[in-house]
């Protein structure tokens, strides 16, 4: 049989965990002629509220027990909910077993991955795994066509507005109110599951439920739609507060993150501007405005409309200087309020803040292919620096050194195959994304103008042949940083000999694709 246009609320079933505005909710139902029936906690809430309730107890002629852990399943609650009103068998059966019907169900669960995040101990986060709730919720729902139910407190306001307008709730409410439960019990689920595999590294079965954070002007294009969703059991740059501008694209979001992961790579104060995900510009200096203005300078030209992310929180002669030139985003742990005051003078100029500095909880990164997705670790952890080796005749010096660490920060957030170029602690070329890694070292050399003499050169993953070091040393740099590990590694190694340099093994690669 078809739904009904409308299905009348006479019992309305109401234990919830977060109980955010469910008194003024249970009065207001009281008010429609509905009788509640709960549990607990929110029974009593309900009942300091001046309403009317009915135990769950009564309902069933049993005791809560166990500890809470049973109080809603029982037939005389659950067939109230799961009978079909359309059909006649169910109804007549109810009427014979003496049971009355379920008409809304609202509820929502344990705070399981709340206990999680807090660290509890294990026991502690097994009590949070809901049984009832989510067995109620999803009866209702699946019985959508002759009840409604209510997980989230922005629905209440809905369901009044059916019962004013229509004395009971529409077919289109009943189903979009089912669709939400679905996905709060499905979320649920994927959390616990999660937890249970948090061990391992490829678990067979991946849950993944992520709650929508915000509607995005577009996709990468204009004609594409999307949408950021927000992993609760991570954070990062989905989790910043924007402060200031028009809404972020997916492009905006794309580059604020990896402008953000690089920046917060270091220690001192560091400035990263950031090109379609590539550096444009980085620097570290004993001051946040002189780190801006040297990252500035590694590419002036390429740094016009890009994204700027600074490690520390932004003062106003930082953001003054941002503002000469046209950005899409700052993003920072913090603006002071002049500084802050500066940058809503630029209308298009988006501002997030975001205070924790470095990446937490799950370090997993996603990627959609066709018809499938990739899964694997962050590449976050810190390169163990007793694994670099110096395998030239020639010895990095101290101040070398250091620019080596930190060019090879810089081409672990460039695009492979990625050549660096730095000097006192200041990117001064960039060769990315070339299909030969030759090419990207003569593309960096172009790009840092005179810069390059001297500089250091770092490259996310071996060079293959000798080319690569012939052509840095043809340009003049000083010193190398690479993974290692060619079967041509003793060609690369004696190319580098014969002209001088000091070439550094770290043992471990970094492309980023």
């Amino acid at each position: 049989m078809s739904q009904p246009p409308v299905t009348p609320v006479r019992r309305a079933l109401v234990s919830c965990f977060d109980k955010t505005g469910i008194d003024a909710f249970g009065r207001a139902l009281a008010d429609h002629g509905v009788e509640l029936v709960s549990t607990g906690s929110t029974a009593r809430m309900l009942r300091e509220a001046g309403v009317d309730v009915v135990d769950v107890a009564t309902l069933t002629g049993f005791p809560e027990c166990l500890d809470g852990r049973v109080k809603t399943l029982h037939p005389s609650v659950h067939a109230g909910i799961l009978a079909d009103r359309t059909d006649p068998a169910h109804v007549a059966e109810l009427a014979d077993l003496g049971i009355e019907a379920i008409d809304l169900v609202v509820g929502n669960l344990y705070p399981f991955a709340d206990t999680v995040a807090s660290g509890a101990p294990d026991a502690d986060v097994i009590e949070m795994i809901d049984i009832g709730g989510p067995t109620m919720l999803r009866a209702a729902a699946k019985n959508h066509g002759s009840v409604g139910v209510v997980v989230d407190p922005a629905d209440h306001a809905a369901v009044l507005q059916d019962l004013a307008d229509h004395g009971g709730l529409t077919a289109a409410l009943r189903r979009r109110l089912a669709a939400s439960a679905f996905a709060h019990t499905a979320a649920y689920d994927a959390g616990v599951a999660s937890w249970f595999v948090r061990d391992e590294p490829a678990p067979p079965q991946l849950s993944v439920a992520l709650p929508r954070r915000a509607t995005l002007r577009y996709g990468e294009n204009p004609h594409q739609r999307a949408a950021l969703y927000a992993d609760p059991a991570s954070s990062g740059v989905a989790d910043a507060t924007q402060l200031h501008g028009k809404d972020l694209s997916y492009n905006n979001l794309i580059d604020a993150d990896a402008a953000w992961q690089l920046a917060i790579e270091l220690d001192e104060p560091a400035v990263a501007i950031i090109k379609h995900t590539n550096p444009a510009g980085f620097a570290v200096a004993a001051d946040l405005v002189t780190a801006y203005d040297r990252a500035l300078e590694g590419d002036p030209v390429s740094a016009f409309g890009g994204i700027v992310a600074a490690n520390r929180r932004l003062d106003v002669a930082t953001a003054s200087r941002i503002v000469d030139i046209f950005t899409e985003v700052v993003i920072a742990p913090g603006f002071d309020p002049e500084a802050l005051e500066v940058l809503r003078t630029k209308t298009n100029l988006r501002v997030l803040e975001l205070p924790d500095a470095r990446p937490g909880g799950v370090v997993r990164t996603l990627r959609s292919i066709g018809g499938g997705i990739l899964v694997q670790d962050l590449d976050a952890e810190p390169d163990p620096g007793e694994d670099w080796r110096v395998v030239t005749q020639a010895q990095p010096d101290q101040d070398q050194l250091a620019d080596l660490r930190f060019a090879w920060i810089a081409a672990k957030h460039t695009k492979s195959n990625a050549i660096v170029l730095a000097r006192h602690g200041q990117l001064v070329g960039v060769g990315a994304g070339q299909m030969s890694r030759v090419d990207s070292v003569r593309l960096a050399v172009e790009r840092a103008g005179d810069a390059h003499v001297a500089s250091v050169l770092a490259s996310d993953a071996f060079f293959p042949f000798r080319d690569g070091p012939d052509a840095a040393a043809a340009a003049g740099i000083a010193a190398i940083v690479q993974p290692g590990g060619s079967v041509r590694d003793d060609e690369v190694i004696a190319a580098a000999d014969e002209h001088g340099i000091p070439m550094v093994f770290t043992g471990r690669r970094h492309f980023r694709h």
